[in-house]
């Protein structure tokens, strides 16, 4: 009875999100998703008369000797895209300070990607992954692939609860055959990532989305609590009360933030912080208008 309850509990989760998020891509990201993220190709649409500004390597010298005038072939935008949603569910997602865990607010991040690439006519598929990828779902169009993600990121387990966005990396290297654009949401409490996260993307579109709970960024005063890591079990005693420990816990999380940041500057990878508290549709949408700004 407990788990048929839990179920129904997940699916109303679901469905919240789903409301949620269709309105959000609808009213709010349609636009800037759209104006932000291009096809990976060019389609031939016709041949037409070469008029003054026309790119001179579009030119079709065939059709031209035949017409006894230039005439250049033009080309539409091929829009399709596949979106990969590579979401971490590695034990340190499960952390929530506040209302939502990582996990939860990544399954939100998800569906509103996932819908928002949907209106626009592009593939959504999944990739959930911890110590080993976990779950891979190729890219596919429709609603049915985006709900699907948001419950299996929800209710997926784990067999090792560790982190590696190492093998992630190698994975979607290994399966994805054509460029893509990836939304990597993760906490990045990793290391040794940086090659293979900076080969993918080399090949591929890497939008970094890192979550990041208000508590990691400053410890309050709180005492003596022991701090456990959901990884490994490990459990250490800290005086919260000792303001010197507070601020080298503090100084600790903002040079590893910086250094992500360097990271995805040095190899081109856009970002934005969500935070599993705050509000984080505006940082979204200064990502999509950075990225539609640059296309201009």
């Amino acid at each position: 009875m407990e788990e048929e309850e839990s179920i129904e509990e997940i699916m109303r989760r679901v469905r919240r999100l789903e409301i949620r998020a269709r309105r959000l891509a609808q009213e709010v990201f349609s636009g800037d998703y759209h104006s932000s993220f291009r096809g990976q190709g060019l389609d031939f649409d016709e041949f037409r008369e070469y008029q003054p500004g026309d790119e001179i390597r579009f030119i079709d010298w065939n059709v031209t000797a035949r017409m006894e005038t230039p005439y250049i072939r033009k080309f539409r935008e091929e829009r399709e895209l596949a979106v990969i949603l590579a979401v971490d569910i590695s034990g340190s997602t499960d952390y929530g300070s506040d209302y939502l865990s990582k996990r939860e607010r990544a399954a939100e991040v998800a569906a509103l990607l996932g819908f928002s690439a949907r209106y626009n006519g592009d593939k959504v598929g999944l990739l959930l992954f911890a110590k080993e990828p976990v779950l891979y779902l190729p890219p596919a169009k429709g609603g049915r692939p985006v709900l699907r993600a948001v419950r299996e990121i929800l209710t997926a387990k784990p067999a090792d609860p560790g982190t590696s966005i190492s093998e992630a990396s190698k994975f979607l290297l290994q399966t994805l055959k054509r460029k893509g654009l990836v939304f990597f949401i993760s906490d990045f409490i990793d290391w040794g990532f940086e090659k293979p996260l900076g080969s993918l993307a080399r090949q591929h579109d890497v939008i970094a989305l890192p979550m990041v709970d208000p508590l990691e960024k400053r410890i309050p005063d709180v005492g003596k609590v022991y701090l456990r890591d959901p990884e490994s079990g490990h459990e250490v005693l800290v005086n919260t009360s000792n303001s010197n420990t507070r601020m080298g816990l503090a100084k600790l999380s903002k040079r590893y933030r910086e250094g992500l940041a360097s990271f995805f500057n040095k190899h081109g990878i856009d970002s934005a912080a969500i935070s599993t508290r705050d509000d984080y549709l505006a940082d979204l949408h200064r990502l999509f208008q950075r990225r539609a700004h640059r296309r201009r």
